[in-house]
């Protein structure tokens, strides 16, 4: 029997019976409801809520403003060396790229410390940090396939490059592949989490730190983003509505 006359074939049906509960019983135990449907979104269109964990909602706007805050005081000159000079003597590892006057950075690592497994989120928040830097105009992000073979050359961890002399051995290894580097940057996502009852809240942050590979300064900014989850539609209001309870 084709899906469709079935469809029609329950409907009748729980007319005839005069139950409606009997209908949407049949229907989901015959499967009917356990197909999935998929459509393309706009650029307009929002992002899907999580209902148990962080997702796009959170992950996309920690990445945007992060950025942003981050680019913003890096623009302003706070972290760029100040032995930059302009005409630099030759076999010198440069602070900026003579072709386009930017400096030059590595993404080392992207470190999880949330109560959540980023999953297949990890790459895709690395990739999209990497190419709004990239897009900056005062920054060239190094290859990400250089900087895991430069780690892997020196037999590194990235927290072994906070020291000088490993931060010396790393910048050598990744001249050596055509990838002078001024800055490290990391990242770290954390959260923290509160419980009342049946309702939870979980606050995202999501911290990047620019490191100057020459002199170990480094320029710290962070967004964050708060979430919660309730078991019922009314938790929202009966948490964070006008008439808050006190705690349980």
């Amino acid at each position: 029997m084709e899906r469709r006359d079935f469809l029609h074939f329950c409907k009748n049906l729980a007319i005839r019976s005069g139950s409606v509960a009997f209908f949407s019983g049949l229907a989901a135990s015959s499967g009917c409801a356990g197909r999935r449907y998929g459509h393309i979104l706009a650029n307009n269109d929002v992002d899907m809520v999580g209902s148990h964990e962080a997702g796009a909602a959170v992950w996309n706007p920690l990445v945007d403003q992060s950025v942003a805050k981050l680019l913003g005081r890096c623009d302003a000159g706070i972290v760029y060396p100040a032995a930059f000079e302009p005409n630099m003597i030759p076999g010198e590892l440069p602070h900026r790229s003579a072709q386009d006057g930017s400096a030059t950075v590595c993404f080392i690592a992207l470190e999880n410390k949330s109560a959540e497994e980023l999953l297949d989120f990890k790459d895709q928040l690395y990739e999209r940090i990497d190419s709004q830097i990239n897009s900056s105009g005062n920054f060239r992000m190094v290859s990400r396939r250089m900087v895991d073979a430069a780690l892997l050359d020196t037999r590194m961890r990235p927290d072994a490059l906070f020291l000088p002399g490993n931060r010396e051995v790393f910048a050598a290894a990744l001249g050596r592949q055509g990838a002078p580097v001024d800055f490290l940057l990391y990242g770290k996502i954390t959260s923290g989490t509160t419980e009342r009852n049946s309702s939870t809240q979980r606050d995202y942050e999501l911290t990047l730190e620019m490191v100057n590979i020459h002199s170990g300064d480094y320029v710290k900014e962070s967004a964050n983003i708060r979430k919660g989850y309730h078991n019922t539609r009314a938790g929202k209001w009966w948490n964070y509505g006008p008439f808050e309870q006190a705690d349980g």
